[in-house]
């Protein structure tokens, strides 16, 4: 189970922090992601990061401004969201990988938690 949390409303070049909560299960040696969706918008990778050894990817639109961490005692993954820009204004989920490997393909992510929106006013 992943349980997302940390969205709300924040003006541009604000900060804000998501965290995702993992339980029932391991997930080392798999990949964490985050993804959002915007309104009438394609679903989005946005960043992920391997559980073990904390290797990272990152959508071009966010390098610089996102930072994906992992805390293995909490089980818990963070979305660090700095400089933040109207345009990043979405639903933010987190996703677990289901098969090894760090991976931008939403295929590749077998579980979800739910959305937490993240609103950025200009």
């Amino acid at each position: 189970q992943l349980q997302a949390s940390g969205g709300g409303l924040v003006r541009a070049g604000g900060s804000l922090r998501l965290s995702c909560a993992a339980s029932g299960r391991s997930f080392s040696g798999y990949a964490m992601g985050w993804f959002r969706q915007a309104p009438e918008k394609e679903h989005e990778f946005v960043a992920a990061i391997m559980w073990s050894g904390g290797r990272t990817l990152y959508t071009d639109s966010v390098k610089g401004r996102f930072t994906i961490s992992r805390d293995d005692a909490r089980n818990t993954v963070y979305l660090q969201m700095s400089s933040l820009k109207p345009e990043d204004t979405a639903v933010y989920y987190c996703a677990a990988a289901n098969r090894p490997g760090l991976t931008t393909n939403q295929a590749g992510y077998g579980y979800w938690g739910q959305g937490t929106l993240v609103t950025v006013s200009s």
